[in-house]
Order: structure tokens, then C-alpha cells, then sequence
């Protein structure tokens, strides 16, 4: 909550960003009271990280001014002496593969705040490792675990199963989050909540799911070394008529990605329904055989065969 005399902590005058001829930020004015909670919220694209990357100088900005707790990030100005005192958590967190969590964690104490490795670690994390299958009672023991065993601030949910969710909704502290972070292909998932605790002891669910340009090159590089099968996310197949429908209805869809080719037209169609279009056309019967082969998932050969069945070359 504001304080109506706090000081200003970040002040933004006039902020712009572009990239070559594109404007991310535009005319951006900002003032951040000392203990003041700010969100920005708005679609991929709009410039929530650029403005944060702003702050920091990680980008330079192309106009405007920032003032953090006094000191104007200028030319000239110790950014890294501000940087110390402004924590960031990036999308791509690009930490060190031959280290282990800890030693990641201990790096930055260590490296910028001159910490030696003993207080470092003593401000680290600990891992722990637990089968909750041999537990009698999960919540008291997984709770036992929290540093002051009444449960912890932030549980994450990597699997849409309804046990798993509602588990992880019952170890949260006061004031905790759970973030479901795996992405339910039913549209009708729901698990049972602690909504009391949600009143009166501040505890929130969230969804969401992160990726970068980054992570989507590294996608298709692992893709094309045949290290991962991207066609266990498709589950449906439809045609260019088929994309606004979908897309009116696709909460009421159940499934995984939907696959739009623009060259036919065709009902987007769940691969194991395919056979259900063999009534007006019989060679969604060959179609769906062909999906059978390769363990019901779409394939480079359902696709030659069905834009091939439509002319396409």
C-alpha cells in the first residue's frame, strides 16, 4: 500500500524505445512510490520487458528520461552501482549448465555483492527431494519442509492433474501462489480449491506459461535433431474456413494445438475423428489409417497425402 508521503523511487519522463523504424515505447510516463506494487499487464508484443529492460539499461532507451531513487541514468552514470540494488528476473534465465542450482544462485552475491561462499550459500537454496507416494500425510510433510513449516510462498503445478493441483493448493502459506504452469488440454480441468484461503489468507492461483524467440529456435533446432516430437501437441487438422470458428469456440474445443492449413478448406476435425468425414468423402478413411501408423499423431505423411487428395503441391 502507498504511503502518502513516500518518496519517489522510479521516476519515468517521456520514455521512448524504437527498433529501427518500429516504435515499442511510446511517450511512457511513470512515477513508483517507495514500497508502491506495480503490475504491467498487456499482450506479447506491447513492451512490458523492453520498459523493463529500460530501467536497468539493459536497453538504451532512444528518448525520455528514468530517475531511480535519485540518481538520472544518463551517460556517466554508475549504472552497475544501481543495478546492484534493483533485482530483475528475466524470461531467459540462462544460467550456467555445469553448475548446480545452488552455484547458480551463489554466483551473483558473490560476483556483485562481494559476498564470500559461506554467506552466499547461507542465503542460497536448498534442494530436497521427496517421493510423497510414501508419505502418510502429504500436506503436514510437505509443509515440515517450508522454512517455518507452516507452508510455502510459491508452489508450481507441471502437470494438469487434478490430485497434483489440489495438493499443491493446500501447501501454500499465507499469502502464497500457485502456478499452474502446465497448460490443461481439457477445456473442462478443474480441481477443488481452498477458496476461504483465498479471502482471508491472501492465497492466489495463477496460469501461465512463458517462451521466448530463443526458446522457439531451440524448439525447432531439437525438432529437426529429431530430439522432440512436435506433433503429439496436434490434435486437430481443419482448412483456411475452418480458422474462424475455431477461434470463436476454441475454450469450448478440448485438446491440444489446432493445425490450419491455408491452401483447403475442410472442418477442423480431431485426428481421432477423422474417420467420421469418410461418410462424404471416403479418403478420410486412408487419412485416419495413416495417423493409426504412426500412433494416432499427424505426420509429414498425413500431411503429403491430405494436400495431395486437395491439388496441392
Amino acid at each position: 500500500m502507498e504511503e502518502k508521503d513516500s518518496k519517489t523511487m522510479i521516476s519515468v519522463k517521456h520514455l521512448s524505445k524504437k527498433f529501427g523504424d518500429v516504435t515499442v515505447l511510446k511517450d511512457i510516463n511513470l512515477d513508483i512510490k517507495e514500497k508502491e506494487v506495480v503490475v504491467i499487464i498487456g499482450p506479447s508484443g506491447s513492451g512490458k520487458s523492453t520498459i523493463l529492460r529500460c530501467l536497468n539499461h539493459l536497453e538504451t532507451p532512444s528518448g525520455g528520461e528514468i530517475v531511480i531513487d535519485g540518481i538520472k541514468l544518463e551517460e556517466g552514470a554508475n549504472l552497475n552501482a544501481i543495478r546492484r540494488e534493483v533485482g530483475m528476473v528475466f524470461q531467459r534465465f540462462n544460467l550456467f549448465p555445469n553448475m548446480t542450482v545452488l552455484q547458480n544462485i551463489m554466483l551473483a552475491p558473490m560476483q556483485v555483492r562481494g559476498k564470500s561462499k559461506e554467506e552466499a550459500k547461507e542465503k542460497g537454496v536448498e534442494l530436497i527431494y521427496v517421493n510423497t507416494a510414501k508419505m502418510n500425510n502429504q500436506v503436514e510433510e510437505l509443509k515440515a519442509l517450508s522454512v517455518d513449516g507452516k507452508g510455502f510462498d510459491d508452489v508450481f503445478v507441471y502437470v494438469p492433474v487434478r490430485g497434483v493441483a489440489e495438493l499443491g493448493n493446500k501447501i501454500l502459506a499465507y499469502d502464497g501462489c500457485m502456478n499452474l504452469f502446465a497448460g490443461p488440454t481439457d477445456s473442462k480441468f478443474s480441481a477443488d480449491v481452498n477458496l476461504y484461503d483465498c479471502h482471508y489468507n491472501a492465497t492466489k492461483i495463477l496460469g501461465s506459461t512463458g517462451g521466448s524467440i530463443d526458446d522457439m529456435k531451440e524448439a525447432i533446432d531439437r525438432a529437426a535433431r529429431k530430439e522432440i516430437k512436435p506433433a503429439v501437441m496436434i490434435t486437430h487438422v481443419g482448412g483456411i474456413d475452418s480458422i474462424v470458428d475455431t477461434t470463436m469456440n476454441l475454450p469450448n474445443i478440448p485438446g491440444g494445438k489446432k493445425l490450419s492449413y491455408l491452401h483447403i478448406n475442410m472442418p477442423m476435425t480431431a485426428i481421432s475423428d477423422l474417420r467420421s468425414l469418410a461418410k462424404d468423402d471416403p479418403f478420410f478413411n486412408e487419412l485416419a489409417d495413416i495417423c493409426d501408423r504412426h500412433n494416432g499423431l499427424w505426420s509429414a505423411e498425413a500431411e503429403k497425402a491430405l494436400l495431395t487428395h486437395y491439388g496441392v503441391e
